[in-house]
C-alpha cells in the first residue's frame, strides 16, 4: 500500500493518544496531542495546513488540512460519536482536489475508529 510505514506510525501515535486522552475532548485538543506524538516519533507535521483546491487545472478555493504528515498524507480528525459516510466523501474530496494521494480519517469517539483513502488523478 501506498505510504503503508507512514500511516502505521500515524495510526499509532492516534491509537496512543486515544489511549492516554480517552473520549470528550475537543478535536482541538486531539489535534495538538496527535501533533506532539507525532514529532515525538519523527514526522514532519503540519497544523491546518493551507491546501489548494483545483477544478480542471484551475485554483478554485482553498481548505485547511487538520494535520498534513511528511507532506504526503492528510489527516482529517473528528471526536465525534462514530465515522459516517459525509467524513469519508470530505477526505476523498480533499484528495481529489489536490496532489496529495493518501488520507486517513481518524475518530476519537467512544469507539477509536479510522479509515484509509487512497486516491490518484492526473495531478498526481
Amino acid at each position: 500500500m501506498l505510504y503503508s510505514d507512514l500511516t502505521e506510525k500515524i495510526i499509532n501515535a492516534f491509537y496512543k493518544v486515544n489511549n492516554t486522552l480517552g473520549f470528550g475532548f475537543l478535536e482541538k485538543v486531539y489535534e495538538n496531542a496527535m501533533v506532539v506524538e507525532l514529532r515525538k516519533m519523527g514526522c514532519d507535521v503540519q497544523q491546518q495546513k493551507n491546501i489548494r483546491v483545483y477544478y480542471e487545472s484551475e485554483e478554485v478555493g482553498d481548505y485547511y488540512a487538520d494535520l498534513l504528515v511528511e507532506r504526503l498524507v492528510i489527516v482529517e480528525l473528528k471526536a465525534c460519536e462514530s465515522l459516517c459516510e459525509e467524513h469519508e466523501a470530505q477526505l476523498i474530496n480533499y484528495l481529489k482536489a489536490t496532489k496529495i494521494e493518501v488520507g486517513l480519517l481518524l475518530n476519537f469517539g467512544r469507539k477509536a475508529e479510522f479509515k484509509r483513502k487512497i486516491f490518484s488523478n492526473d495531478r498526481k
